[in-house]
């Protein structure tokens, strides 16, 4: 048996050993690929080789777009609330203090769910088929405002690749005009303006999948809001059908 550990331990350091050397010799390729310069000198280089008045709209639709998702992230973030809590809060003071605790509950927590739990709880005296409408009516509005900004998102991940296509495009045709003018095939001729065409057709495809990243993973918290707002709301429309019973 510690034969058979030995050996063990002993393949398992070679194995580390040889990913190790793997992963050194990778970083050294990509290091030499990049002429040993730092990323940021790198990526300044492509920008100003792509063309200024192309590359320009490409960092701006990133620079806003990142913006608005940052935004909605600590909004989002802000939103969230443990519904289980507040749940048992508004219920502990329903039975103590009655709907004006309950309301003060609300008042003293943030977030879309106490928003519609004070909708709700502000019309309990007009009865629960009320109560019910005005929380549906309310969450709608909630749920507007959680997903304000995503279209902006949206127009940039479709704007980015659609302005990097026009730099295509464009480039390829002022490398055909310099081929017409020269009346010869010449690789140094074109090279300048596939160069182009090829950086900024890059450009927008990577700030179309940084931004649509971000875009789904709001979009999943949204989804997970909501679904919360409504399931909290049921529970608020049982907690009062109870209340008001007695």
């Amino acid at each position: 048996m510690k034969k058979l550990l030995t050996m063990v331990s002993v393949f398992a350091l070679a194995g580390m050993s040889t990913v190790s050397a793997f992963a050194q010799e990778e970083a050294a390729a990509v290091e030499e690929a990049l002429g040993g310069a730092p990323m940021h000198e790198v990526l300044k280089q492509k920008f100003i080789e792509g063309g200024v008045e192309w590359m320009s709209p490409l960092l701006l639709c990133l620079i806003l777009g990142l913006a608005i998702v940052i935004e909605r992230i600590i909004y989002l973030n802000l939103s969230s609330v443990n519904t289980k809590k507040l749940l048992a809060k508004v219920e502990d003071a329903l039975k103590n203090g009655g709907v004006e605790a309950a309301k003060e509950v609300c008042r003293n927590t943030r977030g879309p769910v106490a928003s519609i739990f004070y909708q709700g709880l502000d019309r309990a005296s007009e009865g629960i088929d009320v109560v019910e409408k005005s929380v549906v009516a309310y969450g709608s509005v909630q749920s507007g405002q959680l997903e304000s900004g995503l279209s902006w998102i949206a127009l940039f991940i479709a704007l980015a690749p659609m302005l990097g296509f026009m730099g295509t495009v464009v480039g390829m045709i002022s490398a055909f005009d310099s081929i017409a003018a020269a009346g010869d095939i010449n690789p140094a001729l074109v090279a300048g303006g596939i160069k182009i065409a090829l950086l900024t057709t890059v450009g927008g495809l990577i700030v179309a999948v940084i931004l649509q990243l971000f875009y789904n993973y709001l979009v999943a918290k949204i989804d997970s809001l909501v679904i919360a707002m409504e399931d909290a709301s049921i529970s608020l429309i049982d907690i009062l059908t109870k209340f008001l019973k007695k």
